[in-house]
């Protein structure tokens, strides 16, 4: 009776599975193919293959859609905030896991915090604007690399307290400084966790639509997710061209993930050990 009730869980597990896998995947499958569709065709939005595939509808979007800049931006204010959460956050949980005395435990549990902590625009607005980095690229990155730090921190600082502290006396005996230390003996053994902090940064900041449309006025430095909506707007009549937009700003970020979740998966459970 135990082995057929593990064998029914089992079959449950994959039914339920599948079907939330579908849920998923149906909606990517709708609009992929509804952007290949004639505007009547794709108004219908249905799983049919379509008559005629109208390849041009891609070519539109990135003429009338202005895809190539926002692209680019995107991938300038995710590359960006990116390496620079990488660069503070593997340096601070190496320096908070080795000396958890004082400040430094303080200032870990200051940072998480942030995980939790709602973001308040009214009062970032006027930070923002004291500091002149209101509608400017540089004030987006470092927005965008303050949001992801707290919870890219309280990975990091598991994953790094699991390294044996041996190996910090072994170097220090072999006559490494404290930064020598890190560059040259820590560093390397980060390459897990700094991998998956790179993957789902990239993807929060280039999935996200709210910080740019609040402290982004100009156009011309909004990323991807503003100008489908801004495509959306002007061409709300036209699925077939909507639906072509959408694919091409997934596209980067399903390329991260296919190419990463073998990282996001070992780095979160490594990561997530001690905190």
């Amino acid at each position: 009776m135990g082995r057929t009730g593990k064998i029914i869980g089992r079959v449950i597990g994959n039914v339920v599975a599948a079907f939330i896998s579908l849920i998923v995947i149906i909606p990517l499958v709708v609009l992929f193919l509804n952007s290949f569709k004639t505007s009547a065709e794709a108004n219908r939005m249905t799983l049919s293959l379509p008559t005629e595939w109208v390849f041009e509808n891609y070519a539109t979007v990135i003429e009338q859609g202005k895809l190539i800049s926002s692209f680019f931006n995107g991938l300038l204010y995710a590359t960006c905030s990116v390496v620079i959460i990488v660069i503070l956050v593997s340096a601070a949980s190496f320096v908070i896991s080795r000396n958890q005395k004082g400040i430094n435990k303080f200032l870990y549990y200051f940072i998480i915090s942030g995980i939790a902590m709602p973001v308040n625009n009214v009062a970032l607005m006027k930070v923002m604007q004291a500091f002149h980095l209101v509608n400017t690229r540089i004030g987006i990155i470092l927005l965008y690399a303050a949001i992801n730090i707290p919870l890219s921190l309280f990975l990091a600082y598991g994953f790094v307290s699991t390294i044996p502290r041996e190996i910090d006396e072994a170097a220090v005996l072999d006559g490494c400084t404290p930064v020598q230390l890190f560059i040259k003996v820590i560093a390397p053994l980060l390459k897990p966790i700094i991998s998956t902090l790179f993957v789902l940064d990239f993807m929060a900041v280039w999935n996200d639509f709210t910080m740019p449309l609040y402290y982004l006025n100009n156009s011309k430095q909004w990323p991807m997710t503003l100008a489908v909506y801004n495509f959306f707007g002007a061409f709300e009549n036209s699925w077939n061209l909507v639906a072509a937009d959408i694919m091409l700003t997934l596209l980067p970020v399903l390329v991260v993930f296919v190419l990463g979740q073998k990282y996001i998966v070992g780095g979160v459970a490594a990561g997530s050990v001690k905190g």
